[in-house]
């Protein structure tokens, strides 16, 4: 089976489809409704890799589970928490594209101005799209709802999802203040890998799926331990994506987290291997929403003569060899088909160029 497992992932994408449809019929017939499920439906049907269902799908295969429309479930539960932290995030990095279409925000802004309604566009559109994204948070939990059991493992599973969001806000909002602080400290850069994305792209979903199959928590201390490593080097490779990547296979801007500012541990290293004539110039630069092309190709060669760039794709190899030996060594209690599936997926996400 294709660790990626494209039918399980295409199901979820149909579910969360389904999901907006049956709440669209929820809504009072005024066609402004329509602009938010036109563009929740359009991120959806324009990709995406369904990283978070596919991680919990092995969790719960790590476990001996069987019961196919739990998973489906809480899968689309995942999805639709993460089209909010998609759309959300947009409106705090001020991304113009996402997976090769203009963002949310912006398309609120756009119809605000094609309708001629009165107020400010761009406040407008702001306000819509943190409603779209509350949206699908909240209809994530109706999901979980239905997802249901009775028994210790939907509540552990519960449990885990509930943390999940919260790190994720917590990491979020770290990252925010790391952006106006300008400290580039590379503990901090981690500790953000960590808890919005780490835990919340890999961690959390394998846990999530093992504690529905109502495993013992030995296996998700082994998850964990899987999890955190691939997470934090999932992360370091969209840094570098973030910075060198192509705009056409990525669907997002390129150099955007230049023009926010992000503390990133690529940022955060420079400022530990850089010479201060580097460090002094790459810091001016970051944080200014008028950088040109010209700023971030010298900041490109910045990054890459002071060494930064190989130290962070050496962490990346430190940290996916962390994750491999974890679960190679777990074949005992581990089905092989499972362990071969997420060492699959590891090399996959570590060293992804989209």
């Amino acid at each position: 089976m294709d660790p990626l497992h494209p039918e399980f992932a295409n199901a979820v994408s149909q579910n969360v489809l389904n999901a907006l449809d049956q709440l669209e019929k929820q809504t009072p017939p005024d066609p402004a409704f329509a602009l938010i499920f036109e563009e929740l439906r359009g991120l959806i049907k324009a990709g995406g890799k369904r990283i978070r269902p596919i991680f919990m799908f092995w969790g719960y295969t790590a476990a001996s589970g069987s019961e196919t429309d739990i998973i489906l479930e809480v899968g689309t539960a995942l999805e639709l928490v993460h089209l909010c932290a998609l759309v959300h995030d947009d409106i705090m990095d001020g991304s113009t594209t996402r997976r090769g279409r203009r963002t949310p925000h912006l398309a609120f802004a756009d119809a605000h101005e094609k309708n001629h309604w009165k107020g400010n566009s761009t406040h407008f559109g702001t306000s819509a799209a943190m409603m779209a994204g509350d949206l699908t948070l909240v209809l994530a939990d109706r999901l979980m709802e239905h997802a249901a059991r009775d028994g210790d493992g939907w509540h552990r599973s519960f449990t885990h999802f509930t943390e999940m969001r919260l790190e994720v806000v917590i990491g979020q909002y770290l990252d925010l203040v790391e952006g106006y602080r300008h400290l580039a400290n590379s503990n901090t850069a981690l500790e953000i890998a960590k808890l919005k994305t780490a835990k919340y792209t890999v961690e959390r979903p394998l846990l999530i799926g093992a504690a529905l199959a109502n495993s013992p928590i030995s296996l998700e201390s082994t998850l964990s331990a899987f999890g955190i490593p691939l997470g934090i080097a999932f992360q370091l490779r969209d840094d570098l994506l973030g910075a060198f990547g192509d705009e056409k296979r990525t669907g997002k801007p390129v150099g955007i987290d230049f023009r926010e500012g992000k503390q990133t541990y690529l940022v955060a290293r420079l400022r530990e291997l850089g010479t201060p004539a580097q460090w002094k110039l790459v810091d001016s630069l970051l944080g200014n929403p008028d950088i040109t092309e010209k700023d971030m190709n010298d900041m490109r060669d910045i990054f890459l003569t002071s060494g930064a760039v190989n130290d962070v794709e050496n962490r990346i190899d430190t940290l996916a060899e962390e994750a491999n030996n974890v679960i190679e060594s777990a074949r005992e209690t581990i089905p092989d088909h499972v362990v071969d599936a997420l060492a699959t997926l590891a090399q996959k996400i570590a060293y992804r160029d989209t």
